[in-house]
This record gives structure tokens, sequence and C-alpha cells, in this order.
């Protein structure tokens, strides 16, 4: 596979996983740390249920989920698949917080191709004891997906007990996780929310690859989740990798449909439909042409 070939494989597996540039991605690893996990129970119908109508951009998850619920997906379904190749579990102890390969960086990323992935994930948690070796992996685990045109998510948590924030930093290292992601390799990091959109636009500002917003501890009220949503869009967010939030809802595909309208900026419903009618829209010719052009390149 020629250079140009390899880059022009990262740009379609991109596009897919970021359709307008923006994307929103469901991860569901969340087995591999804790159990039991609420909304996890029942593995292939939350796929079946990510992938409705229009659906998730992307699935994170495990080997496990992967090899067995590929099939589970709608035929319709326009995203993909990314494998998450970090662990570590409740019952490591002091080195829970370190996240560590789950596998060979010089195969898993092949590996994660083969078995129906387009992209990986990676996570490092900053100020843990076993920062260093985290990093080093994401390094290695980035040069694999050069050679192969994988996309790489980065998912960046400043939250180790060495963390050390530096004077005047408001965003308390989330920028700085950011900006270490794309300093390594990654094509999209993954960060928490700052609470405030100005110090959000630090994160946002500080790299020039998507940010992708966290969910966090389930909230109850959905609304809080949006608004959320809403604010880091405005901040330069480029979406949102969240699990709780939607596979531990009552109505997962009515979540997924909400989130869409936020990132996408185009109004779908939970059946993949605009949620006005077509013969309506001519006669709304100004709200009709405010989404062609999304609509155009979501399409694409």
């Amino acid at each position: 596979m020629t250079e140009m070939g390899i880059e022009e494989m990262r740009e379609m597996r991109l596009k897919t996983l970021l359709p307008t540039g923006r994307g929103v991605w469901i991860p569901i690893d969340h087995g591999a740390s804790d159990w039991p996990v609420d909304g996890l129970q029942d593995t292939g119908l939350l796929v079946e249920n990510l992938t409705r109508g229009r659906g998730a951009d992307a699935i994170v998850c495990q080997r496990g989920p992967l090899n067995s619920h590929f099939n589970d997906a709608r035929e319709n379904w326009r995203g993909g698949w990314v494998l998450h190749l970090s662990v570590s579990t409740r019952h490591g102890g002091g080195k829970t917080g370190w996240k560590v390969l789950a596998g060979e960086a010089s195969n898993v990323v092949v590996s994660a191709v083969e078995r129906g992935a387009m992209g990986v994930s990676v996570q490092v948690n900053l100020g843990d004891e076993h920062e260093a070796e985290m990093l080093a992996t994401l390094a290695s685990v980035a040069d694999e997906c050069h050679l192969l045109g994988v996309p790489l998510l980065g998912m960046m948590y400043p939250r180790g007990p060495n963390l050390n924030i530096m004077e005047g930093d408001a965003t308390l290292g989330v920028a700085h996780a950011a900006r270490i992601g794309w300093e390594l390799g990654c094509d999209v990091v993954k960060v928490p929310w700052t609470g405030e959109i100005e110090t959000f636009q630090q994160v946002t500002s500080a790299v020039p690859i998507p940010v992708l917003v966290s969910g966090g501890p389930k909230e109850n009220n959905f609304r809080d989740v949006i608004r959320m949503v809403r604010a880091s869009m405005a901040a330069g967010g480029a979406g949102v990798c969240m699990g709780r939030q939607i596979f531990a809802d009552s109505d997962p595909v009515a979540r997924i449909a909400e989130i869409i309208e936020v990132v996408h900026g185009i109004p779908w419903d939970a059946d993949g439909r605009f949620k006005f009618d077509s013969e309506d829209a001519d006669e709304m010719e100004d709200l009709y042409e405010s989404f062609r052009d999304r609509l155009d390149k979501f399409g694409n």
C-alpha cells in the first residue's frame, strides 16, 4: 500500500467516524473495568439500539463485544467500530489507574482492523504513578496507526495523585491532556468537561484535532447532559464520547437522537428521519435551506 493510499484510508475511516467533522461516539467498554454495569447486561440489544435510525457514529468497545456483536449492528448503520486497547480493573489496588495495553503494540492495530474496527483508542491517566508507561504505549500505538492508516482516539484524563497543575491553568490540566494526545499522534482526543465554555475553549484551541467531551457519571436529568454538550460545541468541541449517559438510560435510542441534533445540527428523530415533514419543509424554505448544506455533508 502506498503512502498516499494509507492516508486516503485514514481519511475515509475518519469520515465514517466523524461524518461532519464531528461525531457521536458511544463507549461500552465499562464492563472490563467494573461489573455489574447498568445498561450493559444485554449487549446485543444495546448494539441494535445504538445503530437504530441515524445511530451513533462510533461504538467503542473491547475485543469480546466486537467479536460477539459485530453482526448485531443494523444493516443500514453508517457508523463504525473503535476497538479500545487499554484496560485495568477495580481489583488492581494501587495500579487501578494504570491502563495497560491489552496486547502488543506491534500487532494490536492490525488485529483491530481484522476484527472489523475502523479505529482504535488508548487511555492515559495523567498524574498516575504509571503515567510514563501509558504515554509510551500511546506513542507506540500511534506509530502503528500511522503505518496502517487507522485513526487513533486518545482518552486523556488528568486525574492521578501526582497531577501538577500549572499556575493559571483554569482547565485544571484538561487542555494539557488534550495537547499531549495530539503531540503523541492522536487523530481525536476525548477529555472531561471543564465546567465552562471559556475554559473548554482553552482546551479546543490547544489542539488542531477534534476534541470529544466525555459524559462523566450518570446524570438523572438528561437536560443537564444536553446543556453540557451544547456548551462544549459552542466552545469548539467536535462532539461526544459518552457511555453511561446513553446506555444506562431507559431509552438510549431517543437519547442518541437528541445528541445527534446538538452535535451535527440536524434534527433527526429516533427513527433517523427529519423531525419535520418534507412537504412542510417546502413551505418553510428558510428552515430547509439552513439544514441543506449540513445534510449534504452528513450524507456524503
